[in-house]
């Protein structure tokens, strides 16, 4: 984690998120932005996606942790929470442990 112009509330996440990883979730930094995430989500088992592997990218905002990240799946994947454009519209996202708000307004990073 090289970015000392980070927030220390990512860098601690970060770290955490690399040494507590989620089970069946990896997310892995950017080197060269360190606030950009590639993120594999392995299936549920006995689910529809049982087997399935999901990509997804995630961006942490200038204004992170007061605005939400902003998620896309790189992965195409069938759910009624997630638009043609890969982007979930649900207004709250659990991920791992944590629930977050998400008001993504479908805007390029």
């Amino acid at each position: 984690m090289a970015n000392s112009n980070l927030p220390r509330r990512i860098i601690k996440e970060t770290q955490r998120l690399l040494s507590e990883p989620a089970p069946g979730i990896s997310a892995s930094p950017s080197e060269e932005n360190m606030r950009y995430f590639n993120v594999m989500i392995l299936g549920p088992s006995q689910s529809p996606y049982e087997g399935g592997v999901f990509k997804l990218e995630l961006f942490l905002p200038e204004e992170y942790p007061m605005a939400p990240p902003k998620v896309r799946f790189l992965t195409k994947i069938y759910h009624p929470n997630i638009d043609k454009v890969s982007y979930p519209v649900l207004p709250l996202m659990v991920l791992g442990n944590t629930v977050l708000l998400n008001t993504h307004t479908h805007t390029a990073w």
